[in-house]
């Protein structure tokens, strides 16, 4: 069995953070294209198909399958690896496109699988296996929303995975469940149950806000958490950004306020 590459890091940053990679010669890490801010001369850039993992083989076809599946997931069909070909150890650091956090994912301590968001990957060793998890059941196909379709990553070295806003992790003990908007999930490990359930009462369902579904996360294993997901803030940007259309949160008296502002006229 290959080893992933082994390699160290440091996360800069409060709200816009970027992690920076040390690469040791010959050592590569994998990162999605769009996501590269900066690095040291002596460090090769390659765009390949897939995620170079050669996991399954290393046949045409099988890249051609391992890019398909990154289609799927909203991904570009190629990931940029850099390779550290020059003398002593080279930096390179990757961005997050959007305010919040990098969460290091250390897979070799956490049974070597994580699910998470598909689009949460940033950057990872090289032979970290980038997959896609389909969420088995019927209920969670139909009603999973941002849940339905999810990256897997598997191997034994770093991954990182970036989230909006802060991030909250839990530590779930067996049987212990966790009731959650699907946006909201960032990763959790390969033992967490991931199910929907639909809110219930009628009052819940058409008036709540909070749409009709949420996602059950079952221990054990690990959560994080994200208290901003990408899709809410472009929600809500997109709402005000509408002429005329301003929503008063919790509050009846919205359109009388569009009105005094002059929204409405």
């Amino acid at each position: 069995m290959i080893q992933d590459h082994e390699i160290d890091y440091r996360i800069l940053g409060e709200e816009m953070q970027c992690v920076e990679i040390e690469l040791d010669p010959q050592e590569t890490v994998m990162a999605e294209s769009g996501s590269f801010m900066m690095m040291d001369d002596g460090l090769q850039m390659e765009t390949i198909f897939g995620d170079g993992s050669n996991k399954g083989g290393g046949g045409l076809f099988n890249k051609l399958l391992s890019a398909g599946k990154r289609v799927l997931m909203g991904e570009s069909l190629f990931m940029t690896a850099y390779t550290n070909i020059g003398q002593g150890k080279k930096h390179v650091t990757f961005a997050s496109p959007y305010p919040g956090k990098i969460i290091p994912l250390n897979l070799a301590s956490l049974g070597g699988k994580i699910i998470c968001q598909k689009d949460a990957f940033l950057c990872a060793a090289k032979g970290v296996s980038v997959g896609i998890e389909f969420q088995k059941k019927l209920g969670t196909g139909l009603f999973g929303g941002e849940g339905f379709i999810m990256e897997k990553l598997e191997g034994d070295g770093m991954a990182f995975v970036h989230a909006g806003g802060h991030i909250i992790e839990k530590n779930l003990t067996p049987g212990e469940i966790l009731k959650i908007d699907t946006g909201c999930i960032v990763a959790f490990t390969g033992g967490v149950q991931y199910d929907i359930q639909m809110v219930g009462g009628i009052k819940n369902t058409l008036f709540g806000g909070e749409g009709m579904f949420y996602a059950t996360l079952s221990g054990p294993g690990k959560v994080w958490i994200q208290t901003l997901p990408i899709s809410r803030l472009a929600s809500r940007i997109l709402q005000y950004a509408r002429p005329g259309n301003r929503k008063e949160e919790g509050s009846l008296l919205g359109g009388l306020g569009n009105l005094i502002d002059g929204d409405g006229l």
